[in-house]
């Protein structure tokens, strides 16, 4: 899933890399955005991006434990998420539809990063499992060199600290509701 894909610099590269039998879930809530990702995706070929279209709302219409890989880039600091609560909720729904091996991609730009970020993101149970910096593809060399933070989900141990987190995660979904 590309979480805030724009216009596709990273989802369609990835629907290449995954092919005809895996799946890209692009999702963004500018809809002119993904008009223009769904026609690069039909130029090239590709039948395997789905549109997500949302409103803004912090729900992903997936199933649980339905995604291998979360491209976060660019979208994951305090512009886009001002609220600590808002990034605690999205990480808690990222890590809801993510396969237990599924890995967590975040794009870092510099004086993006918001010191506490990776303690944020560690705090709602995953690890850090490493840090790369390159460019990521043929369409972003333009956008140099940046460092991507690679995170994989904790090991879900039922725990009572668990238990309480995920009933507290539930109940802040029921409250605000509406899906993506």
């Amino acid at each position: 899933m590309d979480f805030g894909c724009g216009s596709g610099t990273y989802a369609i590269p990835a629907a290449k890399i995954v092919g005809g039998q895996g799946r890209v879930h692009a999702l963004d809530k500018d809809k002119e955005a993904l008009d223009e990702l769904m026609q690069k995706a039909e130029s090239a070929g590709l039948k395997n991006i789905e549109r997500m279209d949302t409103s803004g709302e912090l729900g992903i219409a997936l199933a649980d434990e339905s995604v291998d890989v979360v491209l976060l880039f660019d979208v994951f600091h305090s512009f886009y998420f001002p609220q600590a609560e808002d990034r605690r909720r999205l990480l808690g729904e990222l890590y809801r539809i993510m396969k237990p091996s599924a890995l967590i991609a975040i794009s870092v730009w510099p004086n993006l990063i918001e010191p506490g970020t990776e303690d944020e993101i560690k705090n709602a149970d995953f690890r850090l499992d490493k840090e790369v910096s390159e460019a990521l593809t043929n369409y972003s060399k333009d956008l140099g060199t940046r460092s991507i933070l690679n995170f994989r989900k904790e090991r879900y141990v039922l725990s009572l600290t668990n238990q309480s987190r995920r009933r507290q995660y539930e109940q802040s979904n029921r409250n605000y509701g509406s899906k993506f």
